[in-house]
């Protein structure tokens, strides 16, 4: 849990770099890419919703974020989630900063009319709900073709450098 806006802006700057690390590979033609012929959910979407959930949740939590628009079609350029992505994080670091305070994220409230948890819960929901889809994506981009970065330790084909490198 959150104690102190600060807290959550350190640690949201380094999801925030994780997640770009994530979305900066993906290829226009990578984005159609879903878990198989009956899953309606692509690749793409999943970036795409990365950006809409912020201002889902956060604004759910009464937060008003002046980011861009995040509610039409999933966009068919991989640049134009990424850009979509770097503007909306920009635009929470900001509302947050000028619209809670340390002491409002011990306060309690209802989330979506059915969470009980604080608006510090809030913060760490969305981190966690960050991580989750970025490990969806890593499988799908696997299944395009395309190789995920390491996100909390190497992938495989980074380890396999390293003990390469290491065996010379």
């Amino acid at each position: 849990m959150y104690r102190t806006i600060n807290d959550f802006l350190e640690d949201w700057s380094q999801e925030e770099a994780l997640t770009l690390k994530v979305l900066e590979v993906l290829t226009d033609a990578s984005l159609k890419q879903s878990v198989s012929a009956s899953q309606q959910r692509t690749l793409g979407d999943l970036g795409w919703h990365l950006v809409g959930s912020l201002d889902a949740m956060l604004g759910a939590a009464g937060l008003v974020i002046d980011g861009p628009e995040s509610k039409l079609p999933t966009p068919e350029q991989a640049s134009e989630i990424v850009h979509g992505y770097r503007q909306m994080s920009e635009a929470v670091t900001k509302a947050l900063q000028q619209q809670w305070s340390d002491e409002k994220l011990s306060e309690s409230l209802l989330l979506f009319g059915f969470i009980d948890t604080t608006y510090g819960g809030v913060l760490n929901t969305v981190v966690r709900h960050q991580i989750h889809h970025r490990g969806q994506m890593t499988i799908l981009m696997r299944q395009a073709g395309l190789v995920p970065p390491g996100v909390y330790g190497p992938n495989e084909e980074e380890s396999a450098a390293m003990r390469a490198a290491k065996n010379q």
